[in-house]
C-alpha cells in the first residue's frame, strides 16, 4: 500500500470512504489521522509477528526493560520516518489536498511520562528495534498521564491529560492475556509433601490487560513491543467485597494517573500499588512467555534480563522471587540464583529524598507475600554484612534494606541485581564514592557507568529536518545510521558557504518557535534576538530559580540604562511542577510575574522578553530544540544525574551554559572549553560545602547590592504581587540558607552570560561553535549507550 504514492492514495481513500462511511470532502482530519495510522499498524504487523516468531525461536537472550515512564511522544511521523515511506505519504496526501503536518497534529503526545526518565525510556526502545536488539518495555497505560498544564494570571492548574479520548490507534488490546494481580489479604502457611507452602487468601483480585505498542526499527524490519498494563475489575471479586463501585473505582485508579500526589497514607498506598501492578503484571507474563518457549524453569537467567529503570519497578525483585518458589516450586538459593542473575538497575539520582522508600505499615498489609520475602532477603543480607563486619551495628543499619520503620527501595535494588548503573560518568562516580560507597565496598564489581543517550531519529532527523538535510548533503547520509560519523562536520567548521545554510536554517526554526509563542502567549518576540532556553522539570536543584533572578538582575540593569551593550535576549522556559510540589508552583508564578512585567516595559527597547510556554512535552520540544541558541544546565554540581535535554540541544547545535553537572563534564570534555560556557562550582567543591559547611546566603545577601536588589524584590511587590507571595522563595534563599547555592553562583553565572552576549556579536565563530557541538553530539546517542548495555550487563546479540 506504500510502494508508490498512487497506489497509497487508492488504499488511502478506498480505507477512508469504508471506515467512515461518508465522501471525502466529508471527512476531516481527525478521520484522516485514523485511517492513516491503522494503516501503518496494518504495513507492520507482518514484520511485527515475524520478530515475534523469531523472539519464541531464538536460543539467544531477550531483555524487557521495566519503567515507570515511556514518554513517546507522537508516533505517526516518527514510524513513517523509520519506515522510510514518510515522503511517498506527504505527497500523496498533498496530491489529495491535504496537509500532512495538520494531520499530524490531530495526534495527542501519548501520556506515559513525565521528564528524563521516560524520554530516555522511549529513545532505548527505538535503539533496540533500529540495532535488531530483541528489546521490549513494559509500562502502564496511564487513562490521563501526568496532567495537562494550564497557565492561568500567572499559576500552574493542572487538568486531566485526556490523551486517549480518541482512543490510541497504535495499540492492540490482548484480553486473552490478561494476569491477575493481589493486594491486601493475608498470607497462608502450611506444608505439603514436606515442602513449606504459601498462599494468598482474602486477597483484593485486580487483572492487568495488555495493550501492545509496536516499536519500528529504523530502515530495518525488526517490529519490538511495548507492552503497557490497564488497570480492571477481576471477575473473579472476593465474596467479601461489599461496594462494587469502590472497588472498580480504586481499581482503575492504579493505572488512572501517572505519579499521584504521596503527600498522604492514601496516595502512598495508590503509587505502591501502581508499582506492585506494573512488575506483578509483567514479570507474571515474561514467566509465561519463557515457560513456552523453554521447558526448564531454572535455566531462565540463561535466556531473560530484565532491567529495572530506576527504583519504581524494583519490586521486580521480590516478585521474581514470590514466582519462582510459590508458583514454580524452587527453593530459595536457587531461586535468588536466577533472580540476582536476571536483573539489572540504572539508578537516576543522587538525591537522597529521591531514592525511594516505604513505610513498613504501608507496605505489609497491602503486599503481604512481598513483605516476607523481602524480610528474608533482609534478613539473609545483614547476616553476610554481620559476617563481614562483625560488630559493626552502625554500618549494618545504614545498609540494611529494612530499617528504622521503612524499605529502601534503592538497597533492595543493590541487593538483588548483579549490575547496577549510573547515567554519567561523574553520578557513578558519586554514587561509588559518596551514595552508595558502603554497597561499592562490598559489591564493587556490581557497579558500572552508562552515560544516558537519546535518538538522533527524532531529535535530529524528524525534529529538524532541514539540519538533517544540510549535514547529508555535506557529508553524506551515513550519519543517519552510525551518528558518530557526524564528526566528520569538524572539517567544515571554516567553510562560509556551510555556515551561512546552517545559519538560515537556525533563523528559520526560531521563526517558527516565534510564530508558535506568538499563538499561544501573545508575546512578539525578535527571531534574531538570543533564544537562550531552560525546558526541564521544575525543582530547586534544576535551579530555574537563578536563571530568573539574573533575568530581574538584567531588567534592573536595562531600566536603569536602556543604551547598554546587550544583545536583544528572549528567555524561554517550559516546566511542568508536581502537583503537590508547592515551592515548584511558586518559582512558576515569579517567571510568568516577572514576564508580564518585562514584556510589557516599553523603556528597555525589546532588548529582553521572557517565555513561559505552558504544558511543555514532546511535540513542543520538537520545535523548541532546533531554534535554541543557548540551553541552560545549570542545576547545582553534583546534583543532576545525568541530563538528556542538554544532548538534544546540543545535536541542533546550541551552545550550553552550565555547570560541570551530569553530561555536562562529558559534553566539555568533547567540544573542549571554547565551544561551551562553564560556570560555578566543580561536584567536589559543592560536596566540601555539605560536609564541612561555610557557606551564608546572607553575606551574599547584605554585602552585594545587585543580589540585595533581587532578593528585595520578592518582598516588596515590584512584580505586582502580594507581599507574601513570594516567601517561600525568600526564606529558601535567606531562612534555609540557600541549600542549592543560587546566590553562591549568581555573579559566576552573570559574567558567563557577559562572554555569552560578546561571543553572539561574532556570528561566523558562534556558527563554529555550533558546528562543533552538532559535530560531537553522536557520542550521546543511544544507539551506543544500548549497544553497551547488551554487550556488558544484557548479554543480548541481534536477532539473527
Amino acid at each position: 500500500m506504500f510502494s508508490n504514492k498512487e497506489r497509497f492514495k487508492r488504499y488511502f481513500l478506498q480505507r477512508l470512504e469504508m471506515t467512515y462511511g461518508k465522501t471525502f470532502e466529508d471527512t476531516t482530519s481527525s478521520d484522516h489521522f485514523q485511517t492513516l495510522g491503522h494503516m501503518i499498524r496494518e504495513y507492520v504487523s507482518s514484520n511485527w509477528i515475524q520478530t515475534n516468531e523469531q523472539s519464541r525461536k531464538s536460543s539467544g537472550k531477550e531483555v524487557y526493560y521495566l519503567s515507570i515512564e515511556f514518554l513517546l511522544g507522537r508516533l505517526l511521523h516518527n514510524n513513517l520516518i523509520n519506515l522510510g515511506i514518510d515522503q511517498v505519504v506527504i505527497d500523496g496526501l498533498a496530491d489529495l489536498g491535504i496537509d500532512f503536518f495538520e494531520v499530524e497534529e490531530i495526534e495527542h503526545d501519548a501520556g506515559l511520562g513525565n521528564g528524563g526518565l521516560g524520554r530516555l525510556a522511549a529513545c532505548f526502545l527505538d535503539s533496540l528495534a533500529t540495532l535488531n536488539l530483541p528489546g521490549h518495555g513494559c509500562g502502564i497505560r496511564y487513562k490521563h498521564g501526568l496532567f495537562e498544564q494550564r497557565i492561568v494570571d500567572g499559576y500552574q492548574i493542572e487538568l486531566p491529560e485526556q490523551w486517549l479520548k480518541q482512543g490510541q490507534v497504535w495499540e492492540v488490546r490482548k484480553e486473552d492475556l490478561a494476569v491477575d494481580i493481589y493486594f491486601w489479604g493475608n498470607i497462608d502457611m502450611y506444608k505439603k509433601d514436606g515442602k513449606l507452602q504459601f498462599r494468598h487468601l482474602n486477597a483484593e483480585t485486580v487483572t492487568a490487560v495488555p495493550h501492545d505498542v509496536p516499536v519500528i526499527g529504523y530502515h530495518t524490519t525488526t517490529v519490538n513491543t511495548l507492552r503497557l498494563w490497564n488497570a480492571e475489575p477481576s471477575s473473579l471479586i472476593a465474596k467479601d467485597v461489599k461496594d462494587i463501585m469502590r472497588y472498580k473505582r480504586e481499581t482503575e485508579s492504579i493505572s488512572g494517573f501517572l505519579y499521584p500526589d504521596d503527600s498522604n497514607d492514601e496516595g502512598k498506598i495508590l503509587r505502591l500499588k501502581q508499582q506492585y501492578f506494573l512488575v506483578s503484571a509483567s514479570l507474571q507474563s515474561i514467566v509465561r512467555n519463557y515457560k513456552q518457549q523453554h521447558k526448564n524453569i531454572s535455566e531462565m537467567h540463561h535466556y531473560i534480563s530484565i532491567h529495572v529503570n530506576d527504583t519504581h519497578p524494583v519490586l521486580a525483585i521480590p516478585e521474581l522471587m514470590r514466582i519462582l518458589m510459590d508458583n514454580e516450586g524452587l527453593g530459595w538459593d536457587e531461586a535468588w540464583n536466577i533472580t540476582t542473575k536476571t536483573i539489572s538497575y540504572t539508578n537516576h539520582t543522587t538525591l537522597s529524598e529521591a531514592l525511594e522508600q516505604w513505610p513498613i505499615y504501608i507496605f505489609q498489609p497491602l503486599l503481604p507475600r512481598i513483605y516476607m520475602i523481602i524480610d528474608e532477603i533482609n534478613e539473609r543480607f545483614c547476616k553476610n554484612l554481620w559476617d563481614k563486619y562483625p560488630g559493626d551495628f552502625s554500618k549494618i543499619e545504614k545498609m540494611a534494606i529494612i530499617a528504622g520503620g521503612m524499605i529502601k527501595m534503592a538497597h533492595l535494588a543493590l541487593v538483588g541485581s548483579h549490575s547496577v548503573n549510573g547515567v554519567a560518568e561523574i553520578h557513578t562516580e558519586i554514587l561509588k564514592k559518596r551514595e552508595m560507597a558502603n554497597f561499592y565496598a562490598f559489591y564493587p564489581e556490581k557497579f558500572n557507568n552508562k552515560t544516558n543517550g537519546i535518538t538522533h531519529r527524532r531529535w535530529l532527523i524528524k525534529s529538524n529536518p532541514k539540519l538533517a538535510n544540510l549535514i547529508s548533503q555535506t557529508i553524506g547520509d551515513k550519519w543517519m545510521d552510525e551518528p558518530s560519523d557526524l564528526r566528520e562536520l569538524l572539517a567544515y567548521q571554516e567553510d562560509v558557504n556551510f555556515k551561512e545554510n546552517l545559519a538560515a536554517i537556525k533563523q528559520s526554526n526560531k521563526e517558527i518557535l516565534a510564530k508558535i509563542i506568538k499563538d499561544k502567549n501573545g508575546i512578539l518576540v525578535d527571531p534574531s534576538s538570543i533564544f537562550d532556553v531552560q525546558v526541564k522539570r521544575l525543582h530547586a536543584y534544576k535551579r530555574q530559580l537563578l536563571n530568573i533572578l539574573h533575568i530581574m538582575s538584567l531588567y534592573n540593569k536595562l531600566r536603569e540604562d536602556p543604551s547598554i551593550d546587550m544583545e536583544p535576549r528572549t528567555f524561554i522556559f517550559g516546566a511542568k511542577a508536581s502537583p503537590g510540589y508547592y515551592y515548584a508552583k511558586k518559582i512558576i508564578k515569579l517567571i510568568n510575574s516577572v514576564a508580564q512585567k518585562v514584556n510589557n516595559d516599553k523603556r528597555i527597547q525589546n532588548k529582553l522578553k521572557v517565555v513561559f510556554l505552558e504544558n511543555y512535552r514532546v511535540s513542543l520540544a520538537e520545535h523548541i530544540f532546533p531554534a535554541a541558541d543557548i540551553s541552560e544546565q545549570i542545576s547545582t554540581a553534583s546534583k543532576e544525574a545525568s541530563g538528556t535535554g542538554n544532548m538534544k540541544f546540543m545535536m541542533n547545535g546550541a551552545l550550553t551554559v552550565g555547570t560541570l553537572d551530569g553530561a555536562n563534564i562529558e559534553m566539555h570534555d568533547l567540544v573542549g572549553d571554547d565551544n561551551i560556557f562553564i560556570f560555578g562550582m566543580n561536584p567536589n567543591q559543592v560536596l566540601e560545602l555539605y560536609q564541612n559547611g561555610g557557606y551564608s546566603s546572607r553575606e551574599y545577601y547584605y554585602h552585594d547590592d545587585r543580589i540585595h536588589e533581587v532578593v528585595n524584590q520578592l518582598k516588596d511587590g515590584f512584580y505586582d504581587h502580594p507581599s507574601n507571595e513570594f516567601d517561600p522563595i525568600f526564606d529558601s534563599l535567606l531562612i534555609e540558607n540557600d541549600q542549592f547555592f543560587v546566590l553562591k553562583d549568581f555573579h559566576s553565572y552573570a559574567k558567563v552570560h557577559e562572554e555569552v552576549n560578546q561571543a553572539f556579536k561574532n556570528k561566523q565563530n558562534w556558527l563554529q561553535k555550533s558546528i562543533v557541538n552538532i559535530a560531537m553530539s553522536g557520542h550521546f546517542s543511544s544507539d551506543r549507550t544500548i549497544k553497551q548495555y547488551a554487550d556488558e550487563i544484557w548479554n543480548i546479540k541481534p536477532y539473527s
